[in-house]
């Protein structure tokens, strides 16, 4: 009886020390050697010790024992040699890379960062997750959008962001000045602003609704979609002071939506095109958005190719 117990007792220290250790769990044996007992009380001692990684069983990388998320020296205050923009932005070249585009603030960035707080707090890090993120840099806090424009495909940057630059004391949100390390993967450029964004030129075609647009290239189709017809399409879409708020080409993913749940202006406008065709239309407030919240306000600009007009459904015969 005595006997078992040790062995248990074996089994469940050895298991133990083990899993500190990131070892592969242990299994259970029926070997009843002679030696059984004097190695069960030896495990015993031993699991009683701290366990301490070894040659063959390295700790398991961690935010904390992982040098690549380990808080900078200077992640107090901005360190010596650091460069100041007028805003109050602070930066530092970590490494120059070979690259030589840079983004505007419409382009679409992909990064590599981690984030800091000044007490050396890790609250973010793209590297941790095993990713990179994309996204607009006109989508993000004014520090980011002001940082990337200085740095070019490759660069690898530290960045200290005052509160005002961040997220301005949002709840829920890292508060204070906040410290970056960002490496800048790619830059997808934004479609380029249309030279007659304001307002439609006099050669443009407009219906009765008042609805104004140009063919920029005719289609190859024959086919023209119906009010209730399923379309695929790319756009990008400026408001008439020439920012681009929406573009399916800078998310480098057609859109496709039935084109009686869309805004006015797209159903009327849509059926005039075939597919291969790029129109650059502009469709007045009433036709558009109106004045909802959250919404780009006013005339609004669209440059639209429809790839593709789905088929409509089979109609099942009735009985």
């Amino acid at each position: 009886m005595r006997t078992h117990s040790v062995r248990r007792v074996m089994r469940t220290s050895v298991c133990l020390l083990s899993a500190a250790l990131g070892v592969a769990a242990c299994s259970e044996t029926s070997n009843d050697s002679p030696k059984t007992e004097e190695k069960s009380q030896k495990s015993a001692e031993e699991a009683k010790k701290p366990p301490a990684a070894s040659k063959n069983h390295a700790e398991t990388p961690t935010a904390e024992n992982d040098g690549r998320f380990a808080a900078p020296a200077d992640v107090a205050a901005p360190g010596e040699g650091a460069e100041k923009t007028a805003s109050g932005l602070a930066y530092a070249v970590l490494s120059k890379g070979k690259g030589k585009l840079k983004p505007g603030a419409q382009d679409t960035v992909t990064v590599h960062y981690t984030g800091w707080t000044t007490d050396g707090k890790m609250f973010d890090s793209s590297m941790k997750r095993g990713r990179p993120a994309s996204f607009p840099l006109n989508g993000v806090i004014a520090g980011w959008t002001e940082g990337l424009q200085l740095m070019s495909v490759g660069d690898k940057f530290r960045f200290w962001i005052p509160e005002e630059l961040a997220y301005q004391g949002r709840p829920g949100r890292p508060a204070g000045m906040l410290v970056f390390d960002v490496e800048l993967l790619e830059v997808a450029k934004a479609p380029e602003t249309p030279e007659d964004v304001a307002a439609p030129p006099k050669t443009a075609t407009k219906t009765k609704s008042g609805l104004a647009y140009r063919v920029l290239e005719e289609g190859t189709g024959k086919e023209h979609p119906t009010a209730t017809s399923k379309v695929t399409v790319h756009y990008s879409g400026w408001t008439t002071d020439g920012k681009m708020f929406d573009s399916s080409r800078q998310r480098g993913q057609p859109a496709t939506f039935p084109l009686n749940r869309v805004i006015k202006g797209w159903t009327e406008g849509l059926q005039l095109m075939t597919e291969g065709a790029r129109y650059r239309f502009w469709i007045p407030g009433d036709l558009a958005y109106g004045n909802q919240p959250g919404r780009p306000n006013g005339m609004l600009v669209f440059d639209v190719e429809l790839l593709s007009i789905a088929a409509p459904p089979e109609k099942t015969p009735s009985k």
